[in-house]
């Protein structure tokens, strides 16, 4: 197959973080398709303009399905998947399920200053215990059921930025906090990867991500002197990497 039948061929699918919904993509998809790419963004249920479906039977399977239903009904032969901070954990569990059903279509890992777990892992289990602690009784008004948005400053955004995610956010599913994910990652470190450090300012919940990528083989590390929400602060910039990665994928 020729360069230009793969770039046709190759869509970016983009997925994101906690409290977030597809809307804080609105800034990179138009440049991510404004150059030639097939591009989609996803929207966990229970988020965004899904928020309405928020319940107690949410989980981390339930977002991979989100993912593989997105792919599945799109019809998409390449994909090089992004992950946003929470997500890290959804395309990772992605990942593991389609290397084993179908091999060959994931042609790239994007784990945007992502979590990143290891098999058994949850999303929780990089935080520390205060941060533990603190979703955990910040879910107890909801009786369980969700967890509010911290403010997007936290994010490194101030003014209209700052006003717009928040304005946005929604109150995260709590029950995939503590939920471990199984994984081959034999299988799941197959797939051609990188992680995007943001770093001005670095979240510190992602920190152990960020050791972990310069201490282990088989990653490819770009930096962004930018907050945790670069979608929103840098979106040029960002989809310039998505770009490159995606021609990349396609050489």
């Amino acid at each position: 197959m020729t360069s230009a039948a793969l770039l046709e061929k190759t869509a970016i699918v983009l997925v994101h973080g906690a409290w977030h919904g597809a809307w804080c993509w609105r800034r990179v998809l138009p440049l991510l398709r404004g150059a030639g790419v097939q591009s989609h963004a996803v929207t966990l249920t229970g988020l965004g303009e899904r928020a309405h479906l928020l319940s107690p039977t949410i989980d981390l399977h339930t977002h991979i399905e989100d993912v593989i239903g997105l792919i599945e009904t799109e019809e998409l032969q390449r994909v090089v998947l992004v992950g946003h901070s929470y997500a890290g954990m959804v395309i990772t569990g992605v990942a593991d399920r389609l290397q084993r059903e179908q091999a060959g279509l994931l042609v790239h890992l994007v784990y945007l200053d992502a979590a990143l777990p290891r098999p058994g892992d949850s999303w929780s289990s990089a935080h520390s215990e205060d941060t533990r602690q603190a979703r955990i009784a910040a879910s107890q008004s909801s009786g369980g059921l969700s967890f509010p948005p911290p403010d997007a400053s936290l994010f490194g955004l101030s003014g209209a930025d700052r006003d717009w995610v928040n304005r946005r956010q929604t109150p995260q599913p709590f029950r995939l906090y503590q939920q471990p994910l199984q994984f081959d990652a034999a299988r799941v470190d197959a797939v051609p990867r990188t992680f995007i450090d943001c770093t001005q300012p670095a979240l510190a919940t992602i920190a152990p991500s960020r050791v972990r990528v310069r201490s282990e083989p088989g990653w490819n590390v770009v930096e962004m002197a930018t907050g945790h929400d670069p979608m929103v602060s840098e979106p040029a910039e960002l989809s310039q990497i998505l770009l490159q990665i995606h021609r990349q994928a396609c050489a």
